[in-house]
């Protein structure tokens, strides 16, 4: 990485612009009264009392326009910390959420030639017709309305700014520097690990203004929900699309925000949260790939009342491990327990054994009695206490965590606007239900265990060489192996147990695969028996284990 005092002069007078913008929002004193700054040749003589306007704003306020002030990259920073409220706090959080984009609209002669080279063609080749003053507009990108020259469709433009990649990088570069020498000389930083969350950061953006990838995060909706008559994912015309350019189906309706306000009976409000909210709870618990920004902006509903996601260009994404231990999760705080709770947590790795304390269990208690009386009906509402809860007693909950919960709690707010009588924690409790009773299903079972038939496999692979290595190291006296010899007949008989059980609850899985013979509620009876033969045998071996250790 280049040292900051022999790098170019544009990041030399970038990092001006971040002080003056400090300056201007009142914060010039974390660079004016840390020594670290006066490093800087071009820092050094700046001066408290340097004239600047003053914004008399909260402390939360001031830093968001901040953001805004720095640009692309900034507000970009801002809205993935205002999914991390362990970091910066819950007020902080929350204002960042509200990050608006105030940069100025580029000349459409500007856009056409992004348009023109990224796509090979002249304008007129491409589009029949093209509307110059642009639909949307933000700190990246601009969306235009036009009609594809080859089939007659009507296309959404969405095209990046002039030099927005070539912005951001810089202040990638900058923020990474930035970040490194603050870790290394601010003790009290150190606690928030700046590198890791630049270099996060750097991974999101710079996937975010790669279009191709919101190609790719659309058409991976676009199968998840083929078989979901009620939601429409926008066709992408891929001949048509780089990395700064796309062209996707125009989507004729009205976005969320204005079916919301709508009076005319032309919607089904009911009808719409219904499907809106399943259609989240879907992509979160079932397909683990889920919008990150599920915003009334962002949904836009066709008249007959189908749902139609738009701007896919941040997702979140979880794990099959993650999905169904967050569905335990929200089954364990529905039904109110504080216990199985921090137990779930424990078992998630997002608090550790040392961190239950007392105090924790305790107010935990608290927020079940707040929420379980009422039969948790306000997501929102427990969701941020949760997350404060976590936050008092100093643990970091996963960012895919706070990504679902401000999902919620939007998708929740859509829904109370549309019908104030509708039951969200209803719905979510009933998938919860679905996705913990798959797990314990034949077919889930089966196939955890053709899991580990193939990691039994990759294990066989590798153990004549590592035998054949470890007796090479024994016969050169490499290793010397100190053995107690008492007791060695019974540990050799529970391990020849425990290998019979392992082959038979590998065979069993196979036998569930086969499909064949005799079956009992649609499972195949000889998997089935082999099932309750290895149940037993386990018992016997847990019994022996006792008896042999009785301490």
């Amino acid at each position: 990485m280049k040292i900051i005092n022999k790098s170019t002069n544009s990041d030399i007078q970038r990092i001006n612009q971040i002080y003056k913008v400090l300056k201007k929002n009142d914060f010039g004193y974390l660079i004016e009264e840390n020594t670290f700054f006066k490093t800087f040749p071009f820092l050094r003589n700046r001066k408290i009392n340097e004239e600047m306007p003053f914004v008399d704003n909260t402390v939360p306020v001031r830093i968001r326009r901040v953001f805004e002030d720095l640009g692309p990259a900034y507000i970009k920073l801002g809205q993935m910390l205002s999914t991390r409220p362990d970091l910066v706090g819950i007020e902080i959080s929350e204002e960042l959420q509200k990050l608006r984009d105030n940069t100025p609209v580029t000349e459409f002669e500007e856009i056409r030639k992004v348009i023109e080279s990224e796509l090979g063609q002249d304008l007129e080749n491409i589009y029949t017709d093209f509307d110059e003053v642009p639909i949307g507009s933000a700190s990246i990108a601009q969306v235009y309305t036009a009609t594809l020259k080859d089939n007659e469709k009507k296309v959404a433009v969405k095209v990046q700014k002039p030099n927005s990649e070539e912005i951001i990088k810089t202040d990638l570069r900058i923020m990474k520097f930035l970040a490194l020498r603050i870790d290394k000389y601010i003790n009290k930083t150190k606690i928030y690990n700046l590198p890791a969350i630049v270099s996060e950061f750097e991974k999101s953006i710079l996937k975010e203004i790669n279009y191709l990838e919101e190609v790719r995060n659309i058409e991976i909706m676009q199968s998840n929900f083929k078989s979901i008559p009620y939601v429409y994912i926008p066709e992408v015309y891929n001949d048509y699309c780089s990395g700064k350019v796309i062209n996707m189906e125009l989507i004729e309706g009205d976005d969320l925000s204005k079916v919301i306000e709508d009076e005319s009976g032309k919607y089904d409000k009911k009808l719409i949260a219904k499907r809106g909210t399943n259609s989240f709870f879907k992509q979160i618990m079932i397909d683990g790939f889920f919008h990150a920004d599920p915003h009334p902006a962002n949904i836009i509903i066709k008249d007959n009342n189908t749902i139609c996601y738009i701007d896919m260009g941040m997702m979140g994404i979880l794990s099959e491990g993650f999905k169904e231990n967050l569905a335990e999760l929200i089954m364990l705080l529905v039904n109110g327990n504080a216990d199985n709770i921090i137990n779930q947590l424990i078992y998630m790795d997002i608090i550790a054994p040392t961190q239950n304390t007392p105090e924790l269990k305790e107010d935990i208690d608290d927020l079940m009695k707040k929420y379980y009386g009422n039969k948790l009906k306000n997501i929102n509402g427990s969701i941020e206490d949760l997350l404060n809860t976590m936050i008092k007693h100093n643990i970091s909950m996963p960012r895919e965590f706070v990504m679902i919960g401000r999902g919620l709690a939007l998708v929740e707010e859509s829904g109370k606007k549309l019908n104030p009588e509708f039951d969200t924690a209803k719905e979510l409790k009933r998938l919860s239900k679905k996705i913990v009773t798959h797990k314990l299903s034949p077919s889930r079972l089966v196939k955890v265990g053709y899991n580990h038939l193939l990691e039994l496999g990759h294990l066989t692979k590798g153990l004549p060489t590592t035998v054949n290595s470890t007796l090479s190291k024994l016969e050169g006296g490499e290793i010397t192996l100190k053995l107690k010899l008492e007791g060695i007949n019974e540990i050799s008989k529970q391990l020849t147990t425990a290998i019979i059980i392992a082959a038979l609850i590998v065979g069993s899985s196979l036998a569930l695969f086969a499909d064949k013979g005799p079956a009992f509620i649609d499972i195949p009876l000889l998997g089935l028996f082999g099932y309750v033969i290895s149940f037993a045998l386990g018992m016997y071996l847990v019994v022996q284990f006792i008896m042999y250790n009785p301490d």
